[in-house]
């Protein structure tokens, strides 16, 4: 399961290589591509992959389906994303002008190798085609000032986007050779290149360590370890009388605000155009469904234990976290839900809230309520030093977060007004 883990990670170093990974994992086992609009069969497997970076896939029922089983994730995580004119000019390197996405830490993408990937606008006799790109190697590095130019660098230290955090990319003999490069990647002409979405990206590779391989660390595991997680409990799972559900957003980390993003319509129209091929009632549907929203949370933190809530500070390796806020889609009847499928699976569950003093972030699953009013559960696996360049949870963790979604899958809802009757 770890090394699939870490497999995907290192192929998926944008949103849109996380949807192609999840798109051959799909074909792979069956499931068609699928435009919306386009019918559907009862018993059949699909998929969508919406303007590249967001992805949907459903496994219909054989008959009318009682309701939804959804999990949702996102695969967008912080970076730096390089404007289409790349290069900064002037001085004796070459940098590129890049702009923070998300709300990262700042100082973990300093002094380290950093490579680039993301999708390129190509022009074609037709028209226009988009390319997806990995240089898979090291090409920039963020450098620090040393100590001795910035005495005040360990006193936390105020970095300027613009003069602290351009990426170093050649000498000044070597400029103006990004697009050539760029060019040489894709097999076309640097005249050809019309639009790129690149981003700035940490090339090293995930690793388990400690005594027992206890913990991970990698890039991107805020989100992409749910969507890895949840993917596999989607193809793991068995039919039911449910439709079941894959959703993976871009743009969480800024709001998810976008076409691609979980405020879209593009989930809810899909699953109305579900009843709709099915003859089912999409709103009584909805009344005996479930969304899991999942995206990492955060774990008491050894060195800093004061920061968690007093009550509510998830470990790593202690199982899968619910996450309660009032900025979450969390409420009391979708906690019992979820907690009662895990204990029926043997998955021990831990619950995360804010300390009062300290607001928390924010994730899809509110978001996308807005658009499809379903019970809602916020859930994740316990991780450090989130929004950092390299992020740390528990190898254990991910086995139970896999199994629980597996049976939330494996799960059929009724809704019978006072409650929900779990089958």
């Amino acid at each position: 399961m770890i090394t699939s883990l870490l497999h995907d990670l290192k192929k998926s170093p944008t949103a849109y290589h996380a949807v192609e990974t999840l798109r051959q994992k799909l074909l792979d086992n069956g499931y068609l591509p699928l435009r919306r609009g386009e019918a559907m069969v009862s018993g059949g497997k699909y998929f969508l992959a919406p303007h590249g970076s967001s992805f949907i896939a459903f496994r219909l029922p054989e008959g009318k389906p009682t309701g939804f089983m959804i999990s949702a994730s996102h695969a967008d995580s912080p970076c730096f994303r390089l404007r289409d004119k790349a290069e900064l000019s002037g001085g004796d390197c070459v940098r590129l002008s890049a702009e923070r996405y998300g709300g990262m830490l700042q100082d973990s993408w300093l002094d380290r190798p950093l490579s680039i990937a993301g999708r390129v606008s190509v022009r074609t006799e037709k028209g226009v085609r988009t390319e997806l790109v990995d240089f898979e190697k090291d090409m920039v590095v963020i450098p620090r000032l040393a100590i001795h130019m910035n005495r005040e660098a360990n006193n936390g230290y105020k970095y300027d986007p613009v003069r602290d955090l351009a990426p170093l990319y050649a000498l000044a003999a070597n400029a103006g050779q990004f697009n050539a490069r760029l060019a040489e990647k894709l097999g076309c002409s640097v005249e050809d290149i019309l639009a790129t979405d690149l981003i700035i990206y940490n090339n090293q590779d995930g690793f388990v360590w400690g005594p027992a391989e206890e913990f991970l660390s990698a890039p991107r595991l805020d989100d992409q370890a749910c969507v890895f997680t949840c993917a596999e409990a989607f193809l793991r799972a068995k039919a039911t009388g449910a439709v079941q559900v894959l959703y993976v957003s871009d743009n969480e980390e800024i709001g998810s605000e976008t076409k691609q993003g979980a405020a879209a319509v593009t989930l809810p129209d899909v699953l109305r155009q579900i009843a709709h091929e099915t003859g089912a009632d999409y709103a009584a549907m909805l009344d005996n469904s479930l969304l899991l929203s999942c995206d990492n949370g955060h774990a008491r933190h050894p060195n800093r234990p004061e920061m968690a809530d007093a009550n509510e500070a998830p470990v790593m390796g202690g199982g899968v976290v619910i996450k309660h806020s009032p900025r979450y889609a969390t409420d009391g009847l979708s906690a019992a839900v979820f907690a009662e499928i895990c204990r029926r699976a043997g998955v021990p569950v831990q619950h995360y809230a804010n300390r009062p003093d300290m607001a928390g972030g924010s994730t899809l699953g509110n978001i996308a309520d807005t658009k499809l009013p379903v019970s809602t559960v916020d859930i994740g696996m316990a991780q450090l030093a989130m929004h950092s360049c390299l992020e740390t949870c528990a190898t254990a963790d991910v086995d139970y977060f896999t199994d629980a979604v597996t049976a939330f899958y494996n799960t059929v809802l009724r809704a019978d007004g006072d409650g929900v009757e779990i089958l």
